[in-house]
């Protein structure tokens, strides 16, 4: 059986909700954040060394990075599903956005959380130092570029109902995070009619729900 190596709080939900699509059985093995560094505990370091959520082990094969999870669990369980037709040009959409989501999306929203966070953590004499500093750089880096990716994500949506054309595959769960984050931290939905729908459908997907009952709800971190 598949295992799954599953941080609290973390992108590792969407390999949880890509093996229910596929209705593999699975097991999730949990570990918490230490609760004032948000860092990993020991024993997730000892699976593997940089500490990151998600790893998979299936049999002897260990496998950690979310695209990299996708692609194994693809080939070696997908049978064709979820992924469109092979040298199509909805493939080779389904391949950037298999590598897009972490690769370029998911930076400035991290960028985004973490000097949003940098002033609660500093001593008091400095934090509205530090705070400024933080206000500054979100507003002329961070931003602009979350501006320009919600508006790439609005416009890609107007080309098919989902981010590798027509049919629902797992580049869909894969920007899901993403998305969900950007909803929460860099946009109103009700500015993006299409990325409000996207939600909707991934929402009301049964397998999403399965995958929430057993990874738990978890923040955009």
């Amino acid at each position: 059986m598949i295992k799954v190596h599953h941080l609290n709080d973390s992108r590792s939900q969407r390999v949880l909700w890509l093996l229910e699509e596929l209705g593999l059985p699975y097991e999730v093995v949990r570990y918490q954040r230490n609760a004032a560094t948000r860092l990993a505990p020991p024993e997730l370091i000892a699976i593997h060394p940089l500490g990151k959520s998600p790893v998979i082990e299936d049999g002897d094969i260990k496998v950690a990075e979310t695209g990299a999870i996708f692609e194994y669990l693809l080939d070696a369980y997908g049978e064709g599903r979820l992924r469109p037709a092979p040298r199509t040009e909805n493939a080779r959409r389904f391949t950037y956005w298999l590598h897009y989501a972490e690769g370029s999306a998911m930076p400035p929203l991290l960028l985004s959380l973490v000097f949003s966070v940098l002033p609660k953590r500093v001593p008091g004499l400095i934090r509205p130092l530090i705070k400024a500093v933080s206000d500054k750089t979100i507003a002329t880096l961070v931003a602009p570029q979350l501006r320009a990716a919600v508006a790439f994500w609005e416009a890609e949506l107007t080309r098919s109902e989902w981010f590798a054309g027509d049919q629902f595959t797992a580049a869909d769960i894969i920007m899901s995070f993403p998305v969900e984050a950007g909803a929460t931290r860099a946009f109103d939905v009700a500015d993006q009619p299409r990325l409000k729908a996207f939600l909707q459908r991934i929402h009301a997907r049964p397998a999403y729900q399965r995958a929430l009952e057993r990874g738990g709800p978890y923040a955009y971190a």
